[in-house]
């Protein structure tokens, strides 16, 4: 704040607050909670259906309800008016244009000033939070490893998202976003929505996935064949590995010699490897940063320049996507500590086949 030049902030993202409060009990639906912090004072906003919680695991913080007969907006005016705000900084990245106008309805907008403040400091990652997101990869090891002895022909991707994530709910964790299951051409669309097509022999088989374990995510995928792979389905797997590789290798050796590790260079050593193997440009990212999000910074993409510090997590994911033939990702988790590379993920990325 006092870098931003600014008297207070206003947090309305939820995975923020979770990150200042240690309390992950606020619905992710509604607008269940605001923060509101100054150089003096913390304030909590909220319902009074999380109240005694509240009380109870957020401390130093002083209550204020929300509700009809005191709006938030009244509220945060009167703050503003007590402690002499001049400049408050608001997330205008998730708030809503009518929630905007609704807060700030009878505040002099001239004192407001956008800011990713918090966000910016959960792109460094302390030691705790690296050994939550080692934990919830783990987790994931162990779905996957589970998931490849349960596979049978006949089973719908339906029938594996709900193994996979039956297995991980079993074992104490919940699901960071959306499973991708996808066999043979459904694979080639990134974001396939998993439906009744049945597995067949000789075909890949894609998993996207992630634990979330004490609030903490992962994030991977695996390709796979299920039957015996062909020459040219060997060399296609092959190519994204390599890929994958040849990013891994240049962040360690700038590691190695202490220098600046670009986020655009490892996507552009990874894509420009897949180009020259004959397969299409990478149709997005090479990797994104994770935490309390399945996706936050830092981001490794030609669009953003980003240097990779120590106490970042992110995903190194290179792919092929060949429509109506199949596709073939490999995602791990990487962290950097003590100017080290250090993968999160550990299932084995040699082309398996499951015969």
């Amino acid at each position: 704040m006092l870098k931003q030049k600014l008297d207070a902030v206003l947090i309305s993202s939820i995975p923020n607050i979770i990150y200042l409060t240690d309390f992950s009990g606020f619905g992710t639906k509604d607008r269940d909670a605001f923060l509101l912090i100054t150089n003096t004072h913390q304030y909590l906003f909220t319902h009074a259906i999380y109240r005694d919680a509240a009380m109870k695991f957020i401390k130093k913080f002083e209550l204020i309800g929300m509700n009809r007969e005191n709006p938030t907006g009244e509220s945060i005016k009167k703050l503003i008016i007590n402690h002499s705000i001049k400049k408050l900084g608001f997330e205008d990245a998730n708030l809503s244009v009518w929630e905007f106008e609704r807060l700030f309805k009878k505040v002099n907008k001239k004192i407001l000033l956008p800011t990713g403040v918090v966000s910016q400091l959960r792109t460094i990652k302390n030691t705790d939070e690296i050994d939550a997101i080692k934990n919830a990869c783990a987790l994931g090891d162990k779905a996957y490893s589970h998931i490849q002895k349960s596979l049978r022909i006949g089973m719908s991707e339906k029938d594996v998202a709900f193994e996979l994530e039956y297995f991980i709910r079993k074992n104490g964790g919940e699901i960071s976003f959306t499973t991708i299951v996808a066999f043979g051409e459904n694979a080639a669309y990134i974001h396939h929505e998993k439906g009744n097509r049945r597995l067949k022999s000789d075909e890949f088989v894609l998993l996207d996935f992630g634990v979330k374990l004490n609030n903490y995510c992962s994030d991977m995928s695996r390709t796979f064949f299920f039957g015996k792979a062909r020459a040219d389905d060997r060399k296609s797997y092959q190519s994204v590995l390599k890929s994958q590789q040849n990013a891994i290798d240049y962040i360690e050796e700038k590691l190695s010699k202490k220098e600046k590790i670009q986020g655009e260079m490892a996507d552009k050593i990874s894509r420009d490897y897949l180009v020259s193997q004959g397969f299409p440009n990478l149709p997005y990212s090479l990797g994104h940063g994770i935490g309390l999000e399945v996706h936050e910074a830092p981001r490794l993409t030609p669009a953003y320049k980003q240097i990779l510090e120590n106490g970042m997590v992110f995903s190194i994911e290179p792919g092929i996507y060949l429509t109506g033939k199949f596709g073939i990702r490999i995602e791990d988790l990487f962290a950097i500590e003590n100017n080290k590379l250090i993968p999160l993920t550990h299932s084995p990325k040699d082309l398996i086949e499951i015969k």
